[in-house]
Formats: structure tokens, C-alpha cells, sequence
């Protein structure tokens, strides 16, 4: 799956974790919404990019582990016009 940022900044998808550009771990994909390590939401992916949605904000999920991996090159796609705003995420 490709996934970007709202901005359009590019993110790693393995299996159900979602990592930056530079491969420190974002999240877990738990159906729409991303949820960060410490089980906040981060995100909800819609149209292949990942959005942060002060209304979705309240949802929690199960706290979790993972390694950062390799960075990827990938370069940044142009924003998009999805309602809500970037994630707060590291590139």
C-alpha cells in the first residue's frame, strides 16, 4: 500500500505498521485509523493518505513494540484538499 501524509510526505507500510520516511515507527493500521507505540490515534487513512482528525482524536488503541526499519527515498507527492489536518509525525 502507499500511504503519504495529507502534505504528501511519504510513509512505510509493512504488514499493519506504518513508519516515516527516515523508518522510525509511526503507528498500527486498526482498520481506517492509525494508532501510535503508546495507543493514541495518529491518523485516519482516506484516499491513501493519512489524516489527522481532531473529531477521531478520543479513540485509543492497545499500547505496542516495534523496530524502526531502513529509510526509503521515496519523494513527497503533491497535498491534498482531504478534510482535516497533517499528523504529527517525524519525516
Amino acid at each position: 500500500m502507499a500511504l503519504h501524509t495529507k502534505n504528501g510526505r511519504p510513509l512505510q507500510v509493512v504488514g499493519d505498521k506504518v513508519y516515516s520516511r527516515s523508518g522510525q515507527i509511526v503507528g498500527r493500521i486498526r482498520g481506517e485509523k492509525t494508532y501510535g507505540p503508546d495507543g493514541r490515534y495518529i491518523g485516519t487513512i482516506t484516499n491513501g493518505r493519512l489524516v489527522y482528525r481532531s473529531t477521531h482524536s478520543a479513540s485509543m488503541s492497545s499500547p505496542f513494540s516495534a523496530a524502526n526499519r531502513l529509510g526509503s527515498a521515496r519523494a513527497n507527492r503533491v497535498g491534498s484538499a482531504l478534510w482535516g489536518d497533517e499528523p504529527d509525525i517525524p519525516d
